[in-house]
């Protein structure tokens, strides 16, 4: 069995290592930091919803990792020692745009800016984040305060404040009050 070139490896595992690198910036999605950690909890309706783009980051680690792999890679190419230090050269310099490029683009995304309108009054405020619970505009919704905002379906017969009254058309059946 034949082993792939260094260079191939290099690239493979430069690879692996960015895209590891990607966001897990999903509502359902907590980190190893946020187990464990207390939350407050406040209730309000989804008054509005618009969808949003999220900009690819640029921390340089895309960059760096794509240099030190092109330039492995590109200074295994040629025969003497300035074709193979030209080469590593070059190869760094494509390896780092490709690498900025790649984690961009594993970075980016898209999402749901939320207004809620918090029970109570007060003041509107918003919320970015992905919607694969799929809330719409009038819906209830926990927002919860922890490692960081999120928002949570409020199961029907879920917690009602006192003296909160829904929106027009939105009955809130079986509802337990404290």
């Amino acid at each position: 069995m034949r082993l792939p070139p260094p260079g191939l490896a290099l690239a493979l595992v430069a690879a692996l290592g960015l895209a590891a690198c990607a966001p897990t910036a999903a509502n359902t999605t907590y980190t190893a930091a946020g187990i464990g950690q207390a939350a407050q909890v406040r209730y309000g309706t989804i008054v509005g919803m618009r969808p949003v783009q999220i900009a690819g980051s640029q921390t340089g680690i895309g960059a760096a990792t794509g240099g030190v792999a092109g330039g492995l890679i590109g200074s295994t190419i040629g025969g003497d020692w300035r074709a193979r230090t030209l080469a590593g050269v070059g190869g760094a310099l494509l390896g780092a745009g490709a690498g900025t490029l790649v984690e961009r683009g594993v970075t980016q995304g898209q999402a749901v800016e939320f207004t809620i309108r918090p029970d109570g009054g007060g003041p509107d405020f918003t919320v970015v984040q992905t919607n694969e619970l799929g809330l719409q505009p009038g819906e209830r919704v926990a927002v919860s305060f922890g490692d960081r905002v999120r928002l949570n379906r409020v199961a029907p017969g879920g917690y009602v404040p006192p003296g909160y009254v829904p929106p027009a058309g939105h009955m809130v059946p079986g509802a337990v009050r404290y």
